[in-house]
């Protein structure tokens, strides 16, 4: 998420070094300030959106188990009647609906995850954003006392670091789209001897849930 990323990139600033390379440590300083701020209050609308949507999500896993357990009744029921047809068909909406809650399952617990990092995220900001505004004056004045001392070399060195990080990311997210375009590629290929598959397993899955029920109901 980018907004995640603009909002790691404003905690991780070191204040001092901001300072001491801007030409005008006043005006830099309350851009930062301002840069936060702004960054928080975007982060506390993205957290109550990530919320909600865990909500939604919540909501749709429940209905999907209670669809499950209905149609479930709705087999056992028909297994009674001896209807083996309406019982095989109503297994089916049971297994489907299974597959469903095991996917909204999933995707709670992925979205509850956004949530904590969105939450610590606007945690770390607030935090960061009262260490800017409590230095800025002391930050300015030091400034003012240290401008003649500036490390020139440290500054350079640290750019090449961060230059040769840069290009190192670079080198791995070619690498793994590469990887993700085979893999991709590959998924393509399988997948219509993986639907056969699995219509002939679901097929089993459905004979044995239905025999299983017959003798369970005698």
């Amino acid at each position: 998420m980018a907004l995640l990323e603009r909002v790691s990139t404003l905690i991780r600033a070191n204040l001092n070094d901001l300072i001491d390379k801007a030409e005008e440590p006043e005006k830099m300083i309350k851009q930062v300030i301002l840069d936060m701020q702004n960054q928080l209050l975007q982060v506390k609308t993205q957290v109550a959106i990530a919320i909600a949507d865990q909500h939604v999500l919540e909501g749709k896993h429940r209905e999907s188990e209670e669809k499950m357990a209905e149609w479930t009744r709705k087999a056992e029921m028909a297994v009674d009647k001896k209807q083996d047809d309406l019982a095989r068909a109503a297994l089916e909406r049971s297994v489907s609906y299974r597959a469903m809650a095991a996917n909204f399952e999933q995707q709670v617990a992925d979205q509850k995850q956004q949530v904590e990092n969105l939450k610590s995220a606007l945690q770390k900001l607030d935090q960061k954003l009262a260490e800017a505004q409590a230095k800025k004056d002391v930050l300015i004045a030091q400034h003012r006392r240290a401008r003649a001392t500036c490390k020139a070399n440290d500054a350079q060195m640290a750019t090449g670091r961060h230059s040769a990080a840069d290009t190192f990311d670079r080198m791995q997210d070619k690498v793994r789209h590469s990887e993700a375009m085979s893999q991709a590629t590959a998924e393509l290929l399988k997948d219509d001897v993986e639907a056969q598959l699995d219509t002939l397993e679901k097929r089993d899955q459905i004979d044995k849930m239905l025999a299983d029920m017959k003798a369970k109901r005698g």
